[in-house]
């Protein structure tokens, strides 16, 4: 499960990666958060310091994911009131490009001290219709484990939308899991058989995640700017962070502090319980993680899964992009001392942010 800065997401030219982020917007129910997406063009052009960082942006566009990161700045003034312009942009009333370009460049030059600072790290795309994926890893791991008892933890976990898997009702073709009163609901369109149903015995004895910069829910301003990084056309998004920020407001999610590979490797050195299988899972940002943090966690698995066995098995659910193809891709591995261990196995492609997935297992 490694990745390299090649294809798609090792596009540094300005103008090739904005038009491929701005498809991609489009081809995933966003079509006026793609029209603000084109009008950066102009932004870059400006004599606006936001417009100057741009244009010196030191190469890989796409993978710093650097549309994306002002397309939340500019969502952020909407939400916060700072000015309403852009709601007749998401809302489709506005839809011709020169005058998105011309709305896009007036709040630059308005705010551009404001706007400046989201240029400063990657977007926080916490998404919780990515769960459905890493539900069904799951769910098929539980079939190939002798107790389907979960010890789980996430890397990149952002706000911990993910790592309150355990609180959310799922309809993954027809199958069901999770408690049916969550006020969160993950109901994709499925494409292809079900995945298995749970067994008896199933359940998550406990989720715990990691970020470099973990987001607190029950902090409105920064909820507010997780819900920033939401494109505000695709309602069905927007649905589901107030659902997952109303969750954390009762119980947060379990998150530390801590660079990625230093938390594998913590987690991984907590002794074995027989008859649960100790899961990392993590979606959309393996490719952000530099090579040698990948390699690292890769390597402490290899390790630790050489120990494994049919009582204390491992797993690893990823949820994350080709860098070719920039499909999305659900992996799965499973270290347990028997036949084809650590073998990894594709179960399915799905839609960026969980709208449909097509099971292939």
């Amino acid at each position: 499960m490694a990745a390299e800065d090649t294809g798609i997401m090792g596009l540094e030219d300005f103008t090739a990666a904005l038009n491929w982020q701005a498809r991609h917007a489009d081809e995933n129910g966003a079509p006026a958060t793609a029209r603000v997406i084109r009008a950066l063009a102009g932004v870059r052009a400006s004599d606006t310091a936001t417009g100057r960082r741009i244009a010196a942006w030191p190469g890989l566009t796409l993978k710093d994911a650097m549309p994306l990161r002002l397309a939340g700045g500019f969502h952020h003034l909407l939400l916060t009131g700072a000015d309403d312009r852009l709601a007749e942009v998401y809302a489709g009333a506005i839809t011709d490009q020169i005058a998105v370009d011309a709305l896009v460049l007036d709040l630059t030059h308005t705010f551009d001290t404001r706007l400046l600072p989201w240029l400063d790290g990657p977007p926080q795309t916490n998404e919780a219709g990515r769960s459905a994926s890493i539900m069904a890893g799951l769910l098929w791991l539980a079939q190939r484990v002798r107790a389907p008892q979960f010890d789980l933890f996430e890397l990149g976990a952002s706000a911990g939308v993910n790592t309150m898997i355990d609180r959310y009702f799922f309809r993954l073709g027809e199958t069901e899991v999770g408690p049916a009163d969550s006020p969160m609901r993950i109901v994709p369109e499925w494409r292809g058989a079900s995945p298995p149903v749970p067994p008896a015995g199933f359940g998550i004895t406990s989720v715990k995640g990691c970020d470099i910069a973990p987001i607190n829910l029950a902090d409105a301003d920064a909820a507010l700017r997780l819900k920033a990084y939401v494109w505000p056309d695709a309602g069905e998004r927007m649905t589901r962070i107030d659902a997952a920020i109303a969750l954390a407001g009762a119980q947060p999610p379990d998150l530390v502090a801590a660079d990625a590979g230093d938390f594998a490797e913590t987690m991984l050195a907590r002794p074995a319980q027989p008859g649960v299988a100790r899961v990392m899972f993590h979606s959309i940002m393996w490719q952000y993680m530099p090579a040698a943090t990948q390699a690292r966690i890769t390597a402490a698995f290899e390790a630790e899964g050489a120990a494994a066995t049919p009582d204390t098995p491992l797993g690893w659910v990823a949820l994350e992009t080709d860098p070719a193809t920039f499909r999305h891709e659900l992996r799965v591995r499973l270290w347990d001392g028997e036949a084809h261990h650590g073998e990894e196995h594709l179960l399915s492609h799905a839609h960026p942010h969980g709208a449909w997935v097509e099971w292939l297992a």
